[in-house]
């Protein structure tokens, strides 16, 4: 798949693909601007058709709506998460290379790192 973008997200805590989770993907050039936005699927891919347009090269942040997420599916956190929206900072250098973005997410930590998908 030449460009775009794919996520996947797994919830760690539960074993679990982190479902309903939202997603949104913003540029950073003289503003934030929101390219793609879209909920974690059953598949735990985000499959939201702007995901698969090509990303120009420059700065980027997702923005992982974690919080939200755990108590959606009934964790209980404090008044006041540990992680609440993690937002996630990469760069794209080659608009013609897909990127991937794997992330495996608990209430109180996350990884997220380029996959190959």
């Amino acid at each position: 798949m030449p460009g775009g973008l794919s996520i996947h997200v797994v919830d760690a805590s539960r074993g679990v693909v982190a479902a309903w989770m939202r997603v949104e993907v913003h540029r950073l050039d003289t503003s934030r601007t929101l390219v793609a936005g879209g909920i974690v699927s059953a598949k735990g891919l985000v499959e939201e058709p702007a995901f698969a347009k090509r990303l120009a090269t420059g700065q980027y942040e997702a923005d992982f709506h974690v919080g939200a997420y755990f108590r959606a599916v009934g964790v209980a956190l404090p008044a006041v998460p540990f992680l609440d929206i993690v937002t996630y900072r990469f760069g794209i250098a080659d608009p013609e290379q897909h990127c991937h973005l794997a992330m495996k997410v608990t209430p109180w930590g996350f990884s997220c790192f380029r996959g190959g998908a």
